[in-house]
């Protein structure tokens, strides 16, 4: 059975993640399902990549999610001279003490918002790598821990190709979801012309949520319990896109854990002590396609991963029963 502590823990975070939401959403017009996300994929403590052509508000709901909770926040703007050190920091001799002394980066936020990330070099790219699975710097031998929450949230444009370098395969694979925010719809636009056409749309936006209380709500969401069932459908689903004829890299492991994660999260968003199949695929596409890579013939006959991984979803077998949970809480991958 779940704790009554647990049931309070999953109320409050239904009410803070709603303020947050409506904060958002107060610059974002017309697209819930985007900001969902975004929510989704901090609770479950991974990292988002909003991946959209220019100008559809794609560092805008990056910066606008980070305004929204009292925390520590940076942006990086990637460019080709950016480089390692101005990520992680650098140590630096102090000529009175005799010494070296660690200057952070731009890395030690809680939030951390990277505004077109595929412009930076490769060797640049890759000193994201560490923190964001691990969530320390190593510099000079040193390991540095990270504040907790932390969440990087990056953009790209996916059509530009001057001056660009791809994401590696390693680095797509630590962002827990691709999120493409895409045009509104005339009705959206209008209120935006109306709402945020005469002062910047960021102005308004105030924390309504303070860091330690995303803190809580993260480990409330630990509790939100998978089913033995559940997980089995998990795996399925990941592994099937390792055997996919239109597929020459399937997703990995890590992908089934960020699936399950994100998963609990979206459960518990809707006030849900447990997870439903409903809930992985409805994130499926969200947390696997970019990871996937298609064939050469696939890419002929124009197939996405996006088109793929609905495949998949369509031939995998449901399970049925859920499950109930356990006693003590959810039992994680």
């Amino acid at each position: 059975m779940t704790t009554y502590d647990a049931r309070a823990s999953l109320t409050d975070l239904t009410t803070t993640a709603e303020r947050v939401r409506r904060s958002v959403e107060n610059v974002i017009e017309g697209k819930p399902e985007v900001v969902r996300l975004s929510l989704t994929v901090l609770l479950a403590e991974g990292h988002l990549l909003i991946e959209d052509v220019p100008g559809v508000g794609k560092t805008m709901l990056a910066k606008a999610l980070a305004r929204s909770i009292d925390c520590s926040v940076r942006r990086i703007q990637f460019t080709p001279d950016l480089l390692p050190s101005d990520i992680t920091g650098v140590s630096v001799f102090d000529q009175q003490r005799r010494d070296f002394e660690f200057k952070p980066g731009a890395i030690f936020a809680q939030i951390v918002v990277g505004d077109e990330i595929n412009r930076a070099s490769p060797k640049t790219q890759s000193a994201l790598l560490e923190s964001m699975e691990e969530r320390q710097v190593t510099i000079d031998g040193a390991t540095y821990e990270l504040p907790s929450p932390f969440m990087v949230i990056a953009t790209q444009n996916p059509v530009e190709m001057e001056g660009t370098y791809p994401l590696p395969e390693a680095q797509r694979d630590r962002f827990m979801a691709r999120v493409s925010i895409g045009y509104p719809s005339a009705e959206a636009e209008l209120q935006m012309l109306d709402v945020h056409g005469g002062a910047p749309a960021l102005d308004d936006v105030q924390p309504v949520a303070h860091a330690h209380e995303i803190v809580k709500l993260v480990e409330a969401v630990r509790t939100v319990h998978v089913s033995a069932p559940v997980q089995r459908y998990a795996v399925a689903l990941v592994s099937a896109t390792r055997q996919h004829p239109d597929l020459r890299l399937g997703a990995s492991p890590r992908a089934t854990l960020h699936l399950v994660r994100a998963a609990r999260a979206a459960a518990a968003l809707d006030g849900r002590e447990f997870v439903l199949p409903d809930d992985v695929q409805t994130l499926a596409s969200a947390v696997l396609a970019h990871r996937l890579l298609p064939t050469a013939q696939a890419q002929l006959n124009r197939r996405t991963p996006e088109q793929v991984v609905a495949e998949i979803v369509q031939r995998t077998p449901v399970p049925d029963p859920y499950g109930s949970p356990s006693p003590g809480g959810a039992r994680g991958l």
